[in-house]
């Protein structure tokens, strides 16, 4: 096939009709095109560009979609779409009705487990592996997981209950592109990988157990001797007693390395890991140079790159909690911060810097995250665990038992409430609202700006037992934010306009929504500021003074902070008729989040829409 072009390839079978001579080019181009296309639309750009090789090996190695590949985080699968009969639609790429930005089961026969969280792919592949075991199909299972994932205990449990699973043909590739690490990836170290991988090495193996298994010294002997072969070029240990042969690592961008050790891999069957060194930003020399900025890119030109803008930026919700973190420190030397590998996207950047010994970053392990702040909490330290709103439900568990249940002193910063925009139902954080609520000890609180987001970190950290501060994506209504560490009344909400009839109680920053709606129709707003404790006299006030109530947040109805209002009212016994506006009970993929809200009816005017719809007859009378 000459001239080989990318244009030609709709799927893995036209993929597997290329000569191996030609492969090489088609990973340039779906390089090249990878980086035009992320330009025009925006996405995670580095990841992508580093496993453009090991996705064109595996796709032309393994049977897809027959053979099952699981990729793991999904922000690196944009090669993995486009080889799959997605190419042109990449275009409209975590746009509105578009392409995920992750692997995604309704999306193609090709995506065959949605990994947008980290760490669940050796699980989910070895669920597959006992699946077509037990119904008889003769498939191969491959996990491809990121180095950052294999920091997550749920790998390693994967990998564990894997080594005692018999008759199951599993594949872990290990995608190690941290740029810190350099293990050897030279031709010795490429010599001996296709040697561990190989048929002969293979069966002599195998025939030296059952020779040596007569004589036990000398088979201890060998063990250890082949033990220490590999340990000198290789951190196959580990991975060896869960019961793997551990093959690498190899050069995952050298073609010449992936394709004959995969083959070689498939071949073998059973359990297999092969370790790939892959470097984030491969083949675009300035996300090579700073991966970080490069991760996940708006639009640019990629002639150019990246511009950094000298005006100021917009202050965003996570540069108000950064700046409060860095402030609070320095009032307060028992304060620590704690993130699960979100350093840049929770905004503890300049933390680190300030206080490079109270900064701990634990790695992709929510779970641990927040028991190890529960054991700071109780020597007297005061942790302050910064974590998107999507990711607490990875710690629920640990939230509940270790921190609300011994009522210890934790407070948990919710990045990416409500509605995140591009990355989707996967990240959004539509459920905190809920699954806090109905923990005992546990306060939460909704600020409605970036001032009163500032207010309620510091009256939360001020709170001696477990609290928490969600707040959304992105910027505010533009609210000036004060410098000092005031507190306000816990549980106590502020009445932002009086009028007639009809109160709305507005949880968190769609308070600026419904307030354009209150003075067309002539309605009080409340800004709740806290869904737990609830501010009952408020409530009781409006009920005395008001025929109807509205309450709205940015977060799923069922369990929300309108539940938390009815069920008050009713354990008092008030009958005055409610409307709940939130979110409701689907999954509300990705778009912008000004789009999404329109969709679900909670910007203005489908605010206005929703109470004129429900209290018509009452909003005529005069």
């Amino acid at each position: 096939m000459a001239n080989v072009s990318l244009q030609h390839i709709q799927s893995p079978h036209d993929l597997r009709d290329v000569k191996r001579a030609d492969l090489e080019q088609v990973a340039t181009q779906l390089r090249e095109y990878i980086l035009q296309s992320v330009a025009r639309t925006g996405g995670h750009l580095s990841s992508n560009l580093g496993t453009v090789e090991l996705s064109v090996a595996l796709h032309y190695v393994f049977n897809t979609p027959h053979d099952r590949i699981v990729w793991d985080v999904g922000h690196q699968s944009y090669p993995h779409k486009i080889l799959t009969g997605r190419r042109d639609q990449m275009e409209h790429l975590r746009q509105y009705g578009g392409l995920s930005g992750f692997p995604k089961r309704s999306e193609s026969e090709y995506d065959d487990f949605g990994t947008a969280h980290s760490s669940t792919s050796i699980s989910a592949i070895l669920g597959m592996a006992v699946a077509s075991r037990n119904l008889g199909i003769d498939r191969q299972h491959i996990a491809v997981i990121g180095d950052g994932a294999m920091t997550a205990g749920m790998a390693f449990e994967a990998l564990n209950n894997a080594g005692v699973t018999p008759g199951i043909n599993m594949l872990v590739v290990l995608n190690d592109n941290d740029m810190s690490i350099s293990p050897p990836v030279g031709a010795l170290n490429r010599y001996f990988a296709r040697l561990m991988s190989g048929q002969f090495y293979a069966k002599a193996k195998n025939m030296g157990k059952a020779v040596l298994q007569h004589m036990p010294p000398m088979l201890e002997l060998a063990r250890r001797f082949e033990g220490h072969a590999k340990g000198v070029l290789t951190p196959a240990t580990l991975f060896e007693e869960l019961g793997f042969n551990y093959v690498g690592p190899i050069d995952g961008h050298d073609l010449d390395s992936l394709l004959p050790t995969l083959e070689n891999l498939r071949e073998l069957g059973g359990l297999q890991f092969l370790h790939v060194v892959t470097r984030k930003g491969q083949g675009y020399k300035l996300a090579e140079a700073d991966p970080v900025l490069y991760h996940g890119p708006g639009k640019f030109d990629p002639a150019v790159g990246i511009q950094k803008s000298t005006a100021p930026s917009p202050l965003t919700f996570t540069k108000v909690f950064g700046q409060w973190l860095c402030d609070q420190a320095a009032a307060d030397e028992k304060l620590v911060g704690i993130t699960p590998a979100m350093r840049e996207g929770s905004g503890m950047v300049e933390f680190e810097k300030q206080f490079p010994t109270r900064y701990f970053d634990v790695g992709i392990a929510e779970q641990h995250a927040v028991t190890f702040a529960g054991g700071l909490a109780c020597e007297g330290i005061k942790p302050v665990v910064a974590i998107y709103s999507t990711f607490l439900q990875r710690g629920y568990d640990q939230l509940i038992h270790d921190v609300a249940l011994q009522d210890l002193d934790v407070t948990f910063a919710l990045d990416r409430a409500g509605l995140v925009g591009a990355d989707g139902a996967t990240h959004a954080g539509n459920y905190d609202i809920a699954f806090l609520r109905c923990i005992p000890n546990m306060v939460i609180s909704t600020p409605s700006d970036e001032n009163e987001t500032r207010l309620l970190l510091n009256t939360c950290y001020q709170h001696p037992g477990p609290s928490s501060v969600r707040y959304p994506r992105g910027t505010g209504c533009g609210a000036e934010v004060t410098a000092g560490l005031e507190t306000v009344e816990l549980g106590k909400a502020r009445l932002q306009r009086q009028g007639k009839k009809i109160a709305i109680l507005a949880f968190g920053t769609l308070l600026h929504n419904a307030l354009p709606v209150a003075d067309s129709l002539d309605l009080t707003v409340v800004d709740m500021r806290f869904v737990k404790p609830l501010d009952t006299d408020m409530i009781d006030q409006l009920v005395q003074t008001h025929e109807a109530l509205v309450c709205i947040e940015d977060g799923c109805i069922m369990g929300g902070a309108g539940s938390a209002v009815l069920e008050y009212l009713s354990q008092r016994g008030h009958d005055i008729p409610t409307l709940l506006l939130g979110y409701p009970d689907r999954f509300i993929d990705h778009g912008e989040q000004k789009q999404l809200n329109k969709e679900v009816g909670l910007d203005a005017d489908g605010i206005e829409q929703s109470i004129r719809n429900r209290f018509a007859r009452l909003l005529a009378i005069d």
